[in-house]
C-alpha cells in the first residue's frame, strides 16, 4: 500500500463521524455496569438472581473486549498523516488521565472513611501511574477504583500506537482479512499459556482461575491483540473490503456468541469467544455510517449516552458498591421490585455522575488541553485567512472523535 492511498483511506475516514460507534459504547458501558450490578447481589429470590446472572455473567468481559477492538478502529481510522507523536499522546492523556486521577483520588477516600480500609501507598502508586494490571495479584488490580485496570491496558495501547500504526499501514489491502485471521489466531492461542502460571487458584466471585483471568483477560501485553485487531478491522472498512456480513448479520452473529460464550472454558469465553463478532460488528457499524445509513444507535439520544459513556464506566463501580453499602450492603437483599428500583436508581446515578463529569471535567480538559497553544493558534490564523471556509470545519482542523473505553 502506498502513501498515498493511506492518506486517502485516512482522509475518507476523518469525513465521518461514525455516530453508530459512538452510540454502541453506551451499550458497551452499561453492560459492564450490569455485570458488576449482578455481583453486588441484590435479589432476596435466588431465581431472580439467577436470571440476572444469565442475562449479565458474559456482559462485563464482552463490554470491556468491544472497548479494546473499538479504541484500536477509532484510533487508526482517525490517524491524521500531519499528526505526531506527541500530539497524540496529548490527546489521549488528557482524555483520561483527569477522570481516572478524579476518580482515584474519590476511591481512595471512600477506602479509607466509608470501608474502613488501610490505605496501601505501593498499590496506590501503581494504580496512580496506570500499572496495575501488569500485576498478577487480583488484589492489587482491583483496588481502590476496580474498573481502571482496563486503563492500564489502554495506557500500553497508546503508548504503541505511533508504532502499530506504521506496521498495520504498510499491509496490502489484499492481506488484510489475513493479518486479521492470524491476530484471531494468537487471541485464541494466549489460554494454551495460562496453565504455565504459577498462580492456578480460583477466584471465588467469578470462579475463573487467577492465571486464566489475569493472562487472557486483564493483561496488557495480551490485550494489546484486540486492539491490533480492530486497527486492522479499520483499514479494512477504509479501504473499501468487502465484509462478510451487513450489520444485522454482525449484530445478530454478536448476540448468539454472546448466548453461547457462557458455555465455553473461562479462558476463551473472557475474550476470544467474542472477539470476531465485536469486530465485525464496530466494521459493519462504521461501513453503514460512511454509506449513509443511520441506525438506533445513531440516534441523537444514544450518541449523546455514548459521550458520556467514559465517564459511566470509570465511576459506575464507585456508585454501585458504596450506593449499596448506603443501602445496607451485603448484608440485606431486596424483593424483585425493590431490588430492580435499586439497581435502575445507581443507573440514574452513575449517568448523573458520568454527565457532570464530561460536562464539567472530561469535555473543558479535553478543549483547553488536548491541543497545544501553538496548535490552536494555528487552527485560528487558518480559520482567519479562509473567512468563507470559517463557517464549517476543515477535515483537518480537529481530531477526527477518538472514543474511549476503554473500559476502555
Amino acid at each position: 500500500m502506498t502513501d498515498r492511498t493511506t492518506r486517502s483511506g485516512t482522509a475518507a475516514a476523518r469525513a465521518s463521524r461514525l455516530p453508530a460507534l459512538t452510540g454502541m459504547r453506551f451499550i458497551a458501558a452499561a453492560l459492564v455496569f450490569f455485570f458488576h450490578a449482578n455481583f453486588e447481589g441484590f435479589f432476596a429470590d435466588a431465581g431472580s438472581a439467577s436470571v440476572m446472572k444469565s442475562l449479565s455473567y458474559q456482559g462485563g468481559w464482552t463490554g470491556v473486549g468491544f472497548f479494546f477492538i473499538l479504541s484500536g478502529f477509532v484510533l487508526a481510522w482517525s490517524a491524521r498523516a500531519d499528526d505526531t507523536t506527541g500530539s497524540f499522546l496529548r490527546r489521549r492523556f488528557f482524555k483520561i488521565y483527569p477522570l481516572h486521577l478524579l476518580t482515584f483520588a474519590v476511591a481512595a477516600v471512600l477506602l479509607v472513611t466509608v470501608a474502613g480500609m488501610p490505605f496501601d501507598g505501593g498499590n496506590a502508586l501503581l494504580q496512580l501511574f496506570l500499572l496495575q494490571s501488569w500485576s498478577p495479584d487480583i488484589f492489587v488490580r482491583s483496588s481502590f477504583n476496580g474498573v481502571a485496570w482496563s486503563l492500564s491496558c489502554e495506557l500500553l495501547f497508546y503508548a504503541l500506537f505511533p508504532l502499530l500504526w506504521r506496521l498495520v499501514r504498510r499491509i496490502r489491502p489484499e492481506r488484510l482479512w489475513a493479518a486479521a485471521g492470524a491476530v484471531t489466531a494468537a487471541v485464541f492461542a494466549v489460554p494454551l499459556f495460562a496453565p504455565l502460571l504459577s498462580d492456578q487458584s480460583l477466584i471465588p466471585v467469578v470462579n475463573i482461575k487467577s492465571s486464566e483471568m489475569w493472562l487472557t483477560y486483564q493483561f496488557p501485553a495480551t490485550r494489546v491483540l484486540d486492539f491490533v485487531f480492530g486497527m486492522i478491522l479499520a483499514r479494512v472498512v477504509a479501504e473499501g473490503r468487502r465484509l462478510p456480513l451487513n450489520f444485522g448479520g454482525a449484530l445478530l452473529l454478536t448476540l448468539a456468541a454472546y448466548v453461547v460464550a457462557p458455555f465455553f472454558p473461562a479462558s476463551y469465553h473472557l475474550t476470544a469467544i467474542m472477539l470476531v463478532p465485536l469486530g465485525l460488528l464496530i466494521a459493519a457499524a462504521a461501513q453503514g455510517d460512511t454509506r449513509g445509513k443511520r441506525n438506533w444507535f445513531s440516534s441523537r439520544a444514544m450518541v449523546w449516552l455514548g459521550e458520556v459513556s467514559f465517564a459511566m464506566y470509570i465511576s459506575h463501580q464507585l456508585v454501585l458498591g458504596y450506593g449499596h453499602m448506603i443501602f445496607g450492603g451485603y448484608t440485606v437483599l431486596w424483593g424483585n421490585w425493590q431490588a430492580i428500583g435499586l439497581i435502575a436508581l445507581f443507573l440514574t446515578t452513575t449517568l448523573l455522575v458520568a454527565w457532570l463529569l464530561f460536562t464539567f471535567v472530561e469535555r473543558p480538559v479535553m478543549r483547553r488541553f488536548g491541543t497545544s497553544r501553538a496548535h490552536r493558534a494555528a487552527q485560528a490564523a487558518a480559520r482567519a485567512a479562509q473567512p468563507v471556509a470559517a463557517s464549517r470545519p476543515a477535515p483537518s482542523a480537529a481530531p477526527a472523535e477518538e472514543p474511549q473505553l476503554s473500559l476502555r
